[in-house]
């Protein structure tokens, strides 16, 4: 077996200064064979998760390859996440992989929730279109990011706002209080289903729409309410994001997926919980990272300008990033050289043993026909 060398890595951003309690914004792990140096390596980093021992590291570094498992300043802090910063500071990870590292080639992995997020760099590194979040200007270290080299999306949503708009309970009837339900737009309520009806799923996502729409009016006035107090911002909650009908229903967006079950485990506990994405957010950064309207979060805006050579990998039994999604990221792609590969496993490539094998073998392979 190849003996793996680690690095853990640290650095400043221009946007973003060493911590008084010492820590820097960015950091990471970066592994390797340890006999060599690689010259190909991927950087992967998610919104809010801690990427820095991401699973597919040290499969990659067997391999021959080097992984840099990235983290920007809002690991732990999606509450406070403003896109602008998030790609500066990925932009840093890049810059110390071909300064540092020596690679000749970077590859950007968009995994999970961070497809959009790596797809956003590779985007706004390529020519800035991006719009501040309100109230903020652009930071002019954004213009110097570099794209990478490859491009590879692994069992990824399409976008924040997307994802988080699928999973909405739109039957919520008062932001302020998690207990508030419509009935006949209750998916738990098995008058409704499952199985749902045309007619409720056509009702029901537009519902969901509407409130995402609902919260991004709202941001505005609070802001607009705020300002006349010489205030900024202000956090809030929301609540019931554990609604997604294709939890309870395996016949919408078929897969191998278990039925009733979410990563949180049974999805209406989970929706009753205050466990869930976009649990906490300020006013800005609900803008910037869930809107509908405002945010840039949204993968296929970014996927659109990305004409690299592209990979996809989308495991079947995923019970939260569906066949849909994969569809419509291997379609949004603007690269002529694009590939899709369907493989076993749910989320994290945990079932079957050698589910995360097989896709590190597939990138492997990929990668040494791009190199």
């Amino acid at each position: 077996m190849t003996e793996i060398k680690r690095t853990f890595v640290s650095t400043d951003s221009p946007t973003g200064a060493r911590n008084g309690a010492g820590f820097y914004p960015c950091q990471g792990l970066y592994v390797e064979p340890a006999d060599r140096p690689a010259k190909v390596a991927l950087i992967a980093t998610h919104y809010n998760v801690d990427f820095s021992e991401h699973y597919l590291g040290e499969y990659m570094a067997a391999r021959g390859y080097g992984f840099l498992g990235w983290n920007t300043r809002f690991r732990g802090l999606e509450h406070f996440f403003m896109l602008e910063h998030a790609l500066v500071d990925i932009g840093q990870g890049v810059k110390w992989l071909r300064e540092v590292a020596g690679v000749e080639k970077v590859v950007i992995l968009g995994n999970s929730g961070g497809g959009s997020l790596m797809a956003a760099y590779q985007s706004q590194a390529k020519g800035i279109t991006m719009k501040p979040t309100p109230g903020l200007e652009l930071p002019r270290a954004l213009e110097d990011i570099e794209p990478a080299d490859l491009y590879i999306s692994l069992c990824a949503h399409g976008g924040r706002p997307e994802v988080l708009t699928d999973w909405f309970d739109p039957s919520i009837t008062d932001e302020k209080d998690p207990t508030s339900i419509d009935p006949s737009l209750n998916m738990y309520d098995e008058a409704n289903g499952p199985p749902y009806s045309d007619a409720f799923i056509e009702k029901y996502r537009a519902a969901q729409k509407a409130r995402n729409h609902r919260i991004t009016d709202w941001c505005y006035e609070e802001l607009e309410r705020l300002a006349k107090h010489g205030m900024t911002d202000r956090a809030f909650n929301m609540y019931r994001t554990w609604a997604d009908l294709r939890l309870m229903d395996p016949a919408i967006d078929a897969n191998k997926r278990k039925p009733r079950w979410c990563y949180a485990g049974d999805p209406k506990t989970a929706n009753f919980s205050p466990r869930g994405i976009g649990l906490t957010n300020t006013l800005r950064t609900w803008l910037s990272m869930w809107s509908l309207r405002d945010s840039y979060c949204s993968g296929v805006q970014h996927l659109q300008r990305i004409d690299e050579p592209a990979l996809v990998i989308q495991s079947d039994g995923d019970t939260g990033v569906f066949p849909s999604d994969a569809r419509q990221i291997i379609d949004s792609l603007a690269s002529s050289d694009k590939r899709l590969e369907m493989i076993p496993g749910d989320h994290y490539l945990v079932e079957p043993a050698d589910a995360r094998d097989h896709a590190a073998d597939i990138v492997a392979a990929w990668l040494a026909e791009k190199s």
